[in-house]
């Protein structure tokens, strides 16, 4: 019997929109064959209108406290950042395939809050991942995240997943 890996996302700010947690619980749900998933979702700092560089640093210092809390030790850890590497579904998936052949049981993906992510969180992580050039809200992130890694799975298992 192989031992699943845990995918954990750390992102910061709730969902609020009903859409969003139905798509996110059925996605945990389809992944629940393959890994085990653990979303830590943090507070995010309300941002003031025309915050000043100086607040939006202080602002990402904090989220990134939190962040770095919750990074567990030995995790494999994706930062999402728009000055990432981008990657096909396919080599996201030879990726997760070869974290779990060379023993990483523990993949840890970080989605920011809407300034982004702290300097420390980005030095932190092993890796930064973008999806595109674009800017997305957190919640469809979230959503968008879990169904490339249940895209993933699929591929790792051969199974059939629209194009």
């Amino acid at each position: 019997m192989t031992i699943k890996m845990k995918i954990t996302l750390i992102t910061v700010g709730k969902i609020k929109e009903k859409y969003f947690t139905d798509a996110i619980k059925e996605y945990a749900k389809r992944l629940s064959r393959y890994c085990k998933l653990e979303i830590i979702e943090l507070e995010d700092e309300k941002t003031p209108e025309r915050a000043s560089e100086a607040e939006e640093r202080q602002i990402k210092e904090k989220e990134g406290d939190r962040i770095l809390k919750a990074i567990k030790d030995g995790s494999y850890t994706i930062a999402l950042a728009i000055e990432g590497k981008k990657k096909t579904s396919e080599q996201l998936a030879a990726e997760i395939e070869r974290l779990g052949i060379q023993g990483k049981s523990h993949i840890c993906f970080i989605i920011g809050g809407s300034l982004g992510l702290d300097e420390r969180v980005l030095k932190r992580a092993d890796e930064w991942l973008s999806f595109s050039d674009m800017t997305f809200p957190h919640q469809l992130m979230r959503v968008i995240l879990l169904e490339q890694i249940y895209r993933s799975y699929r591929i790792i298992q051969n199974e059939p997943y629209h194009k």
